[in-house]
């Protein structure tokens, strides 16, 4: 049987006011051909299909329109979707009906109203079980209880979450004996590789979850969140990472989604994404990052500079200057915190389309110079918290 695992889609996202509707088109038209080539019998997607809960309506359609250009493809007999931290319950789960009639299978929350163990069939022989795990919110997993510390929440939600995918393969030993066990999941595991993209998914941001106690159950984990490409202490605990570069931060990484062949072992091939739109960091003094903006040669590249120079503010009008003489975009200048403190502190600003709301309350809260490291703590995660039921309510 071959798998083809991928995530972190992030569908309608607006970098720096840009959208990124032809980098998904041309993701979906590679993919589709893939699948097809690679005659694919199960379509894994893990979680963060948009970007956003209240996602526009050209990304519910790039969505609508690949799923039914799917269900012509004779080999795959199987979609499975998850929800991930960035995913409104109410969005995914309003077709879900209408989907598995394409034999789509769409999991949002996975409470108890929802069935997560799914057996792969063919021919009435079960050649797979998976295992849908969607992002597991607080109300799935643990009782938030007032006057817990910061490490009581992190361990209820290590142990929630542990005890949540132990019933699960419980389950699905039960159900058959001897077939592969897929699970799927949208977290962060100790070990793993982050970028500046991904934010802290669960109250305190410590799981103790790792990939060799994944691995002690299950014969592939197919894991959403986390941007980068990666193995988790396991050759079959995987991350696919994300199609197309999300942030800067992302800009050197070679994107790719995870082709799985289940016989009588395992076996997975990485299979890199096209790249249909570069991202640029480019650093140093004024006369560095001229010369380097005269060497770009592919004018729709994005660019973010990193100004490191005796007067920034000269260097900045200098470089925006000759951008618009080369036909280049640059969409984000920043002054290096090595500048001197009073200028950088005059100089250095940040778009508030970088920040995500709990950056923009984490750098407010150091902007205060508190010394009780536990009271920042526990400030950040009752900010988390509002946060995190505000978008609770939003999805009912």
């Amino acid at each position: 049987m071959k798998v083809l695992h991928t995530s972190d889609w992030h569908l309608g996202q607006n970098f720096m006011g840009k959208s990124r509707e032809e980098e998904h088109k041309a993701f979906f038209s590679w993919l589709l051909e893939i699948i097809k080539e690679n005659q694919i019998d199960l379509l894994l997607v893990s979680g963060d299909i948009f970007d956003t809960g209240t996602p526009p309506n050209y990304a519910l359609e790039l969505y609508y329109n690949f799923l039914k250009q799917l269900s012509s493809i004779k080999s795959l007999t199987t979609t499975i979707i998850t929800a991930g931290n960035h995913d409104s319950v109410s969005t995914l789960k309003a077709p879900k009906q209408l989907l598995e009639a394409l034999n789509v299978h769409v999991i949002v929350n996975g409470d108890e109203d929802e069935n997560i163990i799914i057996p792969i069939k063919e021919d009435d022989i079960t050649k797979a079980i998976v295992c849908a795990v969607p992002f597991l919110r607080d109300s799935v997993i643990r009782q938030s209880l007032g006057g817990q510390t910061v490490s009581q929440k992190e361990k209820l939600a290590t142990d929630g979450i542990k005890a949540y995918y132990e019933k699960a393969y419980n389950k699905a030993k039960e159900l058959n004996e001897n077939s592969p066990i897929i699970a799927m999941g949208h977290l962060t595991t100790v070990g793993s590789r982050s970028s500046e993209s991904e934010r802290d998914i669960y109250i305190g941001g410590t799981l103790d979850i790792g990939g060799d106690y994944l691995a002690s159950m299950f014969d592939y984990v197919a894991l959403g969140h986390l941007h980068i490409n990666q193995t988790v202490g396991n050759e079959h605990v995987r991350y696919s990472g994300s199609p197309i570069p999300l942030s800067f931060s992302e800009s050197k990484n070679t994107q790719k989604v995870n082709l799985v062949t289940i016989d009588e072992d395992v076996k997975v091939e990485e299979l890199e994404v096209p790249l249909t739109k570069k991202l640029q960091v480019i650093k140093g003094d004024l006369e560095t990052i001229k010369k380097e903006l005269k060497a770009i040669e592919d004018k729709s590249t994005w660019i973010e500079v990193h100004i490191k120079d005796d007067n920034p503010m000269f260097a900045n009008t200098e470089i925006r200057e000759l951008a618009t003489k080369l036909e280049l975009t640059i969409l984000a200048v920043k002054i290096e915190k090595s500048e001197k403190a009073l200028r950088a502190k005059e100089l250095k600003a940040i778009s508030l389309d970088e920040l995500s709301v709990q950056e923009v309350f984490e750098k407010r809260l150091k902007d205060e110079n508190i010394e009780n490291k536990e009271f920042k703590k526990q400030l950040s995660q009752t900010f988390n918290e509002v946060v995190s039921n505000l978008h609770q309510e939003e999805q009912i």
